[in-house]
């Protein structure tokens, strides 16, 4: 007779313990996606500004339409894209287009001076810095799924589960990983 309290007590344990492991893959899975919505927040600002920037630019250098052109491309390719690594490599090439669109004011004083750039410059630093920041909570909710995907006794009840590794979002040039630097 203890001998089958004793089971169902390990049984029991063991139910508890799987339940703990679901409830844990649960919670992460949310908060990767939690996260993800924070950078798509913060992208999706960014990508609201750039219309203003381009405007502004236009304004001073209209005929500098190939850059223009490329930070109006990059940008719809960043609103098009799905998932981290599709956003990761949109996002590169749009941060490459702006570094080219902010070398364009040194060309022009007029522009450097103006009043509504200068903002708009001011309010895109900002953006980048909330960027990487949603970025690296991202990343660490992914790393914290990852780790607990691959870990032994949890990779059981992952596998059981279909709860997969999620990818990172990172850029893979280390000059792309740099925030775009914006001179005043």
């Amino acid at each position: 007779m203890y001998f089958f309290i004793g089971i169902a007590a390990v049984a029991a344990l063991l139910l508890l313990w799987a339940i703990m492991l679901y409830n844990r893959f649960v919670r992460f899975k949310a908060m990767i996606e939690e996260a993800w919505s924070g950078i798509d927040v913060q992208l999706k600002r960014r990508h609201d500004l750039i219309p203003n920037l381009v405007s502004t630019v236009q304004g001073y250098a209209s005929h500098e339409k190939q850059t223009l052109t490329q930070v109006t491309e990059a940008r719809s390719r960043c609103m098009e894209a799905g998932g981290p690594q599709e956003a990761a490599m949109a996002e590169s090439f749009l941060g490459q287009a702006l570094g080219k669109l902010f070398a364009l004011s040194e060309s022009y004083p007029e522009l450097k001076a103006d009043a509504g750039f200068r903002q708009l410059q001011d309010q895109l630093a900002t953006l980048e810095n909330d960027i990487q920041n949603a970025r690296r909570y991202y990343n660490g909710t992914v790393r914290q799924m990852n780790v607990a995907v691959d870990s032994f006794p949890s990779n059981i009840i992952a596998g059981m589960f279909n709860f997969t590794r999620a990818e990172y979002f990172e850029l893979e040039d280390a000059a792309e990983r740099a925030v775009p630097e914006v001179k005043f």
